[in-house]
């Protein structure tokens, strides 16, 4: 599987559109070669620089198979990220560049699971589920 973003690239700067110093929406991404078993997609996206160790972002789950994810859409169940809201929160650093993980996974079931659970209840319903994955890193700073 392949993961991209047509707004920028692997290791490139996040355009501040998709951060707390813009409209704070989600990037579009593209997913390709999707295993042609998958029956669900999942995403999380994360900061492991954050100062009080990593910060998640944005967690979807239950998406159905897609080639895309449009900006300022959510195509699945939304988890909490920890801005502890149920939607995508941009990259906000307090100081310095911080690496942003986007990553998506292509799994063998839908998981069936509740809106509202936290990335680490989804990476424990996806153990044995996933059958490939993906990741791609934007870069932001504050001016």
């Amino acid at each position: 599987m392949k993961l991209t973003s047509p707004e920028f690239g692997s290791n490139e700067h996040i355009p501040a559109k998709f951060t707390c110093d813009g409209v704070d929406v989600n990037p579009s991404l593209v997913i390709e070669d999707v295993p042609p078993e998958a029956k669900s997609l999942a995403l999380i996206v994360d900061d492991p620089d954050a100062p009080r160790g990593t910060w998640v972002h944005w967690v979807v789950y239950d998406m159905p198979v897609t080639s895309r994810i449009d900006e300022n859409t959510a195509p699945g169940k939304q988890g909490v990220n920890d801005f502890r809201k149920k939607n995508y929160g941009g990259p906000c650093p307090p100081s310095g560049t911080h690496r942003y993980f986007f990553k998506i996974y292509a799994l063998d079931t839908d998981l069936g699971l509740k809106e509202g659970i936290d990335k680490k209840a989804l990476e424990r319903a996806m153990e044995g589920h996933v059958i490939d994955k993906a990741e791609f890193v934007g870069l932001y700073r504050r001016a």
